[in-house]
């Protein structure tokens, strides 16, 4: 099948007219606007600008949304017309496929929108060594590319099943044979692209894994605001099997999703700072929205806060080893992993892998939940009691949430009218990403635009599960009462 195409696509005005742009992660936008020729021009520009594989491969991977595979054999028609190979690692992991190029030493692509919804889709780059900056992105939007006269697409090649293969070695190396025996747990697989390979790997490492929830229609698993419909869901299924844990990750498992023996889902970023502890961290780099019982607990000589996404992060992590850190690893508010240092504890050895993973979390606290003896539900336990919630308003426009912040930062008295049905007063502001207040009683609420959807978060911390869930649900009713005044 062949398509017109246009001659020359400048990226910038592409991103202006489709609406496909970079966000906190890679390229997205609706499935409808990325069509043939932008996705093409958005891998040609990448080979050309950041990164020409020197072996003359380009490892691609993608996710089990059903507009992935068109937008697959797109990228493949541009990486053969600049003259390489492509690579097929098929539906995998996106950290598997960034694990692989890495070890390979070639660049990598991954369709995939990770947990947006199914309408939505995205491309994620990465250099053989790792995903791309902020730098590169802008390097991208800067192209022009002159296109082919007609885009032929292929069928898809055939499938190399040696990313899996890595990808699951690096745990099998890593953590001691039957670390999880005696385990038995709930793998709430839907449409993950972990769904195998993560069950195979929780077995062989001594796990009893029961599959729930399998399906062939994508679902939009976003661990920073899990449906009340999935929350309900694991507490029965815990209540029906008797499970020590139950997980799960979003659409493409970079972001990791565990619940306790009771089905309550733990947060993803108490889940960075217990998996930096059992690794033995001693620097992490976080964005501005993660709990603060990372400073709080004492357990790590230096943290870097940053701005939301994971390019700030692995930034945060480069500085942090620059600076002369050993054992630096990052994490996200949403569970996502990444290590920025090689890791050693016991003789066994873990390379860096410096892009979101879920994988490792998981295993991770699980394997600590076995050492200690403990349920998973008691993990927390020796964390500062500091608990965050977050939830959002969809189809809220980046240029609303923008005017909206802009209004509350610009003035004291819109600030204090916001505020005031709270019955809380600020007592700091920080705008490293959107608008983070302090409340004079300690507690946190956090307003910010999504990069990835047109949605507004509302990110809270307080001292209890309860109020952090009333304030973020608090702040955003505020936001719908002034958004319809």
């Amino acid at each position: 099948m062949t398509h017109p195409a246009t001659p020359s696509l400048n990226i910038q005005k592409l991103m202006d007219s489709s609406g496909v742009r970079f966000g906190t992660s890679g390229a997205r936008g609706l499935v409808a606007d990325m069509t043939v020729e932008i996705c093409f021009a958005y891998t040609a520009a990448f080979l050309r600008v950041v990164e020409m594989p020197a072996s003359g491969r380009v490892a691609l991977g993608m996710d089990l949304r059903p507009s992935s595979p068109d937008i697959a054999r797109a990228c493949v028609a541009a990486i053969r017309h600049a003259g390489f190979e492509a690579d097929f690692c098929g539906v995998l992991p996106t950290p598997a496929l960034a694990f692989y190029a890495q070890e390979m030493g070639i660049p990598a692509i991954m369709v995939t929108g990770s947990h947006i919804p199914f309408d939505r889709n995205g491309i994620k780059f990465y250099r053989a060594s790792g995903e791309i900056t902020k730098a590169d992105e802008a390097g991208i939007a800067s192209a022009s590319m002159a296109l082919p006269g007609e885009i032929q697409l292929a069928p898809l090649p055939a499938t190399n099943p040696q990313a899996r293969v890595l990808y699951s070695a690096r745990y099998l190396n890593f953590f001691p044979r039957n670390v999880l025996a005696g385990m038995r747990l709930g793998f709430y697989e839907h449409s993950s692209v972990a769904r195998d390979l993560l069950g195979d790997l929780l077995r062989d490492l001594g796990a009893e894994v029961i599959s729930l929830g399998r399906t062939d229609q994508f679902v939009p698993i976003d661990t920073e605001a899990v449906a009340e419909a999935d929350i309900q869901q694991a507490r029965r299924w815990a209540a029906e099997h008797g499970f020590d844990a139950i997980l799960s990750t979003d659409g493409d498992a970079d972001r990791p999703l565990l619940g306790d023996e009771s089905g309550n889902y733990l947060r993803g970023d108490v889940v960075g700072i217990l998996c930096a502890q059992t690794l033995g961290a001693e620097a992490v780099a976080t964005p501005v929205s993660s709990n603060t019982a990372l400073e709080k607990c004492g357990a790590f000589a230096r943290v870097a806060r940053t701005r939301i996404g994971s390019p700030f992060v692995i930034e945060g992590m480069e500085k942090l080893i620059a600076d002369g850190a050993r054992r630096a690893v990052g994490f996200e508010a949403n569970g996502g992993f990444l290590v920025g240092s090689q890791l050693e504890i016991a003789g066994r050895v873990l390379q860096p892998l410096p892009t979101r993973d879920a994988v490792l979390p998981i295993v991770a606290l699980l394997a600590m939940a076995r050492a200690r003896g403990i349920p998973v539900s008691q993990l927390p336990a020796g964390l500062p009691p500091r608990f965050t919630a977050s939830n959002r308003i969809q189809n809220f426009s980046s240029e609303k949430s923008g005017l909206l912040i802009q209004n509350l930062v610009g003035s004291d008295s819109a600030l204090r009218d916001f505020l005031a049905p709270l019955s809380v007063e600020a007592a700091a502001i920080d705008q490293t990403d959107g608008l983070r207040i302090t409340l004079a009683n300690g507690e946190i609420t956090h307003l910010r635009p999504s990069g990835n959807a047109p949605d507004l978060r509302c990110y809270a911390e307080a001292t209890s599960q309860a109020r952090a869930s009333e304030l973020a649900n608090a702040c955003l009713r505020r936001v719908e009462a002034i958004a319809v005044a």
